[in-house]
C-alpha cells in the first residue's frame, strides 16, 4: 500500500473519532447543567483548556478571559472552523481526506460523512443552544458510530483497514484522557465546602456518561461512583473499548500486521506501562490534569514514532 493512502486512512479514522469524543466532551458540560442546581457555579472553560486549544481561544476572543459563556465555549469547540479540534473541522477533514481515499472504503461511508457534514451547516448554530444541544450531540454521534460500524462490518481485513484500526485506538485514547481530565478540572465550583465531593462525583459519573460507560460500570465496579474508581476503570478496564488500556492493547496487537518498526514499539510499551503502574487512588487524592497531560504527550510521541516509521520513512 502507498504511505500516502495508508496516511490517510490512518488519519481519517482519527478524524471520525475525534469528532464523535468532541460532542461527547461538550456532553459532559451539558449533562452537568442539567443535573446541577441553579445554586451552583458552572464554568465552562476548562473545556477549552482540556483540548489544548486555550492559547487559540485568546487569540481569538481576548476581551472574553475566563468570563466565557456555555455559547462561546460551545462555538468555539463545535463549530469554529479557526479550531482545528473542533467538530466542523474534525468532520471538514475526514471529508476531504475521503474524496481521495473513496475507492478504498465503502461508498456508504462517503453518504454518512457528507450528511454529518450537511447537519452542521444546517443545524449547527440552533444546536448551540441549550434547548437543542443534547439532541444535535446525539445525532453527530451516532453518525461516527454508523460510520465506525460500516468500517467495521464491511472493509476487508487488509493492510489499510489495519492502519485504520490503528489511528482509531490513538485517537480514542487519547480523547478519553482528555474527557476524564475535564471530568477533574473544576467544571462545578459549589458554595459549599462540604459539597465538593458530592459535585466531584456527579461530574465523574457525567464523564462516565458521556464516553457511554456508566452501564458498564456499574456491571464492573457494582459500587457508587467515585473519582478514584471511575479514574481505574476509564484507564486500566482490560474490557470496555473505550478505556485507555483496552485501547492500547488493541494497538499493541495491531503492530504485528505491519511492517516492524522497534521506536513505534518503545513508546507504544511506555505508554502502557504508564498505565498499568497509574495509582487511582493517589490520582484521585491529587489532581490528575497532570497525569493526563504526561499521557497525552506521550502519545503525541508515539504518532510521531507511527508517522516517521510508516507514511514519511
Amino acid at each position: 500500500m502507498l504511505s500516502r493512502v495508508a496516511d490517510n486512512l490512518y488519519w481519517f479514522s482519527r478524524y471520525v473519532r475525534r469528532a464523535e469524543n468532541t460532542a461527547r466532551l461538550v456532553g459532559v458540560g451539558s449533562q452537568l447543567q442539567l443535573d446541577l442546581p441553579r445554586s451552583v457555579r458552572f464554568t465552562w472553560r476548562p473545556m477549552i483548556d482540556t483540548v489544548g486549544a486555550g492559547e487559540l481561544f485568546d487569540e481569538h476572543f481576548p476581551e472574553l478571559g475566563d468570563d466565557v459563556s456555555d455559547a462561546d465555549v460551545n462555538r468555539f469547540l463545535l463549530l469554529d472552523e479557526r479550531n482545528p479540534s473542533s467538530l466542523r473541522s474534525s468532520v471538514d477533514a475526514a471529508r476531504e481526506i475521503l474524496r481521495s481515499v473513496r475507492d478504498s472504503l465503502p461508498q456508504e461511508v462517503w453518504e454518512v460523512v457528507n450528511d454529518l457534514h450537511l447537519e452542521i451547516d444546517a443545524n449547527g448554530e440552533r444546536g448551540i443552544q441549550r434547548r437543542y444541544r443534547v439532541d444535535f450531540l446525539n445525532r453527530m454521534i451516532d453518525g461516527c458510530l454508523k460510520v465506525s460500524g460500516l468500517l467495521t462490518a464491511n472493509v476487508s481485513r487488509d493492510v489499510g483497514f489495519q492502519f485504520l484500526r490503528l489511528g482509531t485506538a490513538l485517537e480514542q485514547a487519547d480523547m478519553t484522557t482528555r474527557i476524564m481530565d475535564s471530568g477533574a478540572s473544576g467544571l462545578v465550583r459549589p458554595r459549599n465546602e462540604e459539597d465538593r465531593e458530592t459535585f466531584r462525583n456527579m461530574q465523574w459519573m457525567a464523564v462516565l456518561r458521556s464516553l457511554a460507560a456508566y452501564q458498564m460500570f456499574r456491571r464492573h465496579v457494582r459500587q457508587r461512583v467515585t473519582a478514584e474508581l471511575a479514574l481505574r476503570f476509564l484507564l486500566q478496564n482490560n474490557e470496555f473499548p473505550r478505556s485507555v488500556q483496552f485501547c492500547l492493547v488493541r494497538a499493541q496487537r495491531v503492530l504485528p500486521t505491519l511492517p516492524p518498526r522497534p521506536a513505534v514499539d518503545r513508546h507504544l510499551n511506555r505508554i502502557m506501562g504508564l498505565i498499568r503502574n497509574a495509582d487511582p487512588a493517589a490520582l484521585a487524592e491529587k489532581n490528575p490534569a497532570a497525569f493526563m497531560d504526561d499521557i497525552q504527550q506521550r502519545l503525541g510521541a508515539l504518532h510521531d514514532a507511527i508517522a516517521e516509521g510508516y507514511f514519511h520513512g
